[in-house]
């Protein structure tokens, strides 16, 4: 049987509006409402949100005797603010890990404790060249060099405690989502354009009237980038999941912007064989373009739930994605067969 047609609309909607949904890792809310939301609008699908705030998405399939997962997650790099400088600006710690160096120049939000939001920048303090010269240069971008200047008049520390914000405040990094020429520009692709491609699957399926071969359990999950997204909130039931996380690019990697890449194994080792050899049969007789790869630095949802002991088949998928932990990018072609092979993993 042919796969269903994808709303290719739908998906890049459904990504551009969860990429500019702030939702770093530990203040996930709203990523997680505005896909229950948009998965509400599918009666068939059961939505309910675990005690760790994670959404789980019941899929009624045609049998329930080997109920099979899937995952992704909605939280994002991010920071929360780890001291209030005597300057008036903010220091950080980081949510999840990038290097200092790809946030430098970026705009901010701040969600102050007393509910305001506050615009800022983050910079190294010796930003001005005029004044600093060379040590403008030759600065290490590290978390005692860089700060973030708040869009308020502030310029102590009491004048910005004033404002509410304070320790322990996150701060969500701009996602500049941008589509052009069929690539699709943002912070934050990991892991939300494979949230998309998973709503994208679910929509493909009720708009043919289709079911699953087996019940599916879905978890968006909200701690993935610190290491225990999917480390709970799986039923012990499920027997089997297909992780979906984007493919990393660089030197030595076969992943490709306009492919979806089967992982087969990751700084946690190698994931199971017999699924990933399932997953190729299933894109080889798809007609999916796909490449294999191997990721040195690198964990998913998948790893979290088998270093939490869960007796599973785990395997990893998703679109290639240019710059991970950075100003990423991803084409149409790689989200559209990601979503393919969801859908093909589904119905067979």
């Amino acid at each position: 049987m042919p796969l269903p047609p994808i709303d290719q609309t739908y998906l890049l909607d459904f990504l551009s509006g969860l990429l500019n949904t702030p939702s770093p890792t530990g203040y996930t809310e709203a990523g997680i409402r505005f896909t229950e939301k948009a998965l509400a609008q599918f009666p068939e699908l059961e939505l309910n949100l675990n005690r760790k705030g994670g959404l789980l998405v019941t899929v009624p399939g045609q049998k329930s005797d080997r109920i099979r997962g899937l995952a992704a997650h909605v939280d994002t790099l991010g920071a929360m603010v780890k001291e209030i400088k005597p300057n008036g600006r903010l220091k950080l710690t980081q949510l999840g890990w990038y290097a200092w160096n790809t946030i430098e120049g970026e705009g901010c939000t701040i969600f102050a404790a007393n509910g305001e939001q506050y615009r800022g920048s983050i910079l190294i303090h010796q930003t001005a060249i005029h004044v600093y010269g060379q040590e403008t240069a030759d600065t290490k971008r590290e978390e005692s060099s860089i700060e973030v200047r708040v869009d308020a008049r502030t310029s102590g520390e009491e004048d910005t405690r004033a404002l509410g914000i304070e320790v322990g405040d996150f701060v969500a990094l701009d996602p500049r989502v941008e589509i052009v020429n069929g690539f699709v520009r943002s912070r934050h692709l990991d892991d939300k354009a494979c949230v998309a491609c998973i709503a994208a699957a679910l929509k493909a399926l009720h708009d043919a009237g289709l079911k699953p071969v087996q019940t599916t359990q879905a978890l968006i999950t909200n701690y993935e980038e610190v290491g225990h997204g999917a480390s709970s909130g799986f039923p012990q039931d499920v027997t089997e999941l297909v992780a979906v996380d984007m493919a990393a690019i660089g030197d030595g990697q076969t992943s490709d912007e306009f492919y979806t890449t089967i992982c087969v194994k990751d700084s946690g080792g190698p994931y199971h064989h017999g699924l990933s050899q399932h997953l190729r049969k299933l894109a080889k007789d798809n007609g999916i373009d796909f490449k294999v790869d191997i990721y040195p630095h690198y964990g998913s949802d998948g790893g979290a739930l088998l270093r939490a002991g869960a007796d599973i088949a785990v395997a990893l998928i998703g679109p290639g994605v240019d710059a991970s932990h950075s100003y990423e990018r991803t084409h149409i072609d790689a989200l559209i067969d990601t979503t393919r092979l969801i859908l093909a993993y589904l119905l067979n």
